[in-house]
């Protein structure tokens, strides 16, 4: 498959694919006048909820807590394994008409969120989830139904598109000797961990008081920290937290928009990233909590809020933002994807040179941290596989009306 005439590094290139891997980038033999789609890595999203967009402005302003204990967890508490893949589908739409082609999910049916995430095209690392809410020790029944379900899909991002990843919800939600299992058995199957980390004051305190640490310190405690783990959220951090996951390599998930839609805080990223040198990536949390999908936003939110928190208008410049958002995400699941090269996986997409976020043009990385909106995106790819070309995903309707559907039959429920 070739894709002629693109402008990659203020010139005009040519790119080709063999197989699901760019086989070469060479200066553009096509006559085809100025070009009117800039190539660019594609986005991966390091920390998302996918078939909360079934959810999407059900329960808006309201405090963590409240929000999670009264509205959230009740209306989950219907949902079906088809509800799942159904979100899953239209979460998987939003995404790839954004550009990003990855999502590591943690939520319920994580069987259903991998047949959706397979009948999308694209990457997913789905969710052995453990929440304990039948007390210490007492994993959900749904999340042991899924983890059997589950055991056979490879826990190697390299072997699959589509793989599942270890994902202990909180330490508030999971006890200690059970960190330490899941912990063990990730070990033994090098898989990823994917948990929620210091996202609120109220669960750092908790924390303190029930284990007299922090929550980055109780997970490094029970071996959850390492290269292989994926902390979400790492809002409220003390120096000794930053020193523990740079040295663990563990990775930083920033949600800037759900961190401020739930006045959770702001993540500090002076501090854990331009001193503290954790690896740092970019998620969007779920769709009932930001309330979109759009890695564009994302990375505007988590640049600007490193300014105005640490009052550095030079801290979180526009690359750094941009490399977290696509090369920093694939590269936290050694994935050898999120730039463009020959030899690297072909996840990558297409903008339109023409839209007006992109003029005058005076840096590229500004205008897409910055000015650029998912309507700029033209074309998507994901693993060799074209998944929207010119604007246009198929099925996408019939996956929107089956969407609403569906979410006004779960809300009927209750």
């Amino acid at each position: 498959m070739k894709f002629c005439n693109l402008l990659f590094n203020g010139k005009a290139v040519d790119l080709e694919i063999e197989g699901n891997r760019i086989s070469s980038i060479a200066p553009s033999a096509a006559d085809g006048g100025k070009p009117r789609l800039i190539l660019s890595p594609a986005f991966y999203n390091t920390h998302t909820h996918l078939a909360m967009s079934l959810l999407r402005g059900f329960a808006d302003d309201m405090r963590l807590m409240d929000w999670l204990q009264n509205k959230i967890w009740p209306l989950e508490a219907k949902m079906s394994g088809e509800d799942v893949y159904i979100g899953t589908r239209l979460a998987a739409v939003e995404m790839i008409r954004s550009g990003c082609v990855f999502a590591n999910d943690m939520y319920w049916f994580a069987q259903d969120a991998a047949r959706a995430a397979q009948d999308a095209g694209i990457r997913c690392a789905v969710s052995v989830q453990t929440i304990e809410t039948g007390g210490p020790g007492k994993n959900d029944p749904r999340n042991v139904e899924s983890a059997r379900l589950l055991e056979n899909l490879p826990r190697n991002p390299r072997e699959a598109r589509v793989f599942a990843a270890y994902a202990p919800h909180a330490v508030y939600t999971v006890c200690p000797e059970s960190l330490k299992s899941i912990a063990a058995r990730a070990a033994r199957e090098s898989a990823f961990i994917h948990v929620h980390a210091s996202e609120t004051a109220v669960e750092v305190d908790g924390c303190r008081k029930a284990h007299g640490c922090s929550p980055v310190d109780l997970l490094d405690r029970c071996g959850c920290l390492g290269e292989r783990t994926i902390l979400a959220h790492c809002v409220h951090l003390s120096d000794d937290d930053v020193s523990r996951i740079a040295s663990t390599r563990s990775v930083i998930a920033e949600n800037a928009q759900s961190n401020m839609k739930l006045a959770s805080g702001i993540f500090p990223y002076a501090r854990a990233v331009s001193s503290g040198g954790c690896r740092h990536s970019i998620g969007t949390d779920g769709a009932c909590s930001n309330n979109s999908l759009s890695m564009f936003a994302e990375m505007k939110a988590a640049a600007l809020l490193a300014k105005a928190g640490s009052g550095d208008p030079a801290c979180a410049p526009a690359g750094e933002v941009l490399r977290a958002a696509t090369r920093g995400g694939a590269e936290a699941f050694g994935l050898d994807a999120g730039e463009i090269r020959p030899g690297a996986l072909a996840d990558f997409i297409l903008l339109k040179a023409d839209a007006p976020c992109f003029a005058p043009g005076f840096g590229f990385e500004s205008d897409m941290v910055y000015a650029a909106e998912t309507s700029a995106v033209d074309t998507v790819v994901c693993d060799g596989r074209v998944l929207m070309r010119n604007g246009v995903i198929p099925g996408e309707q019939a996956i929107i009306e089956e969407a609403r559907a569906a979410a006004k039959r779960l809300v009927a429920r209750i």
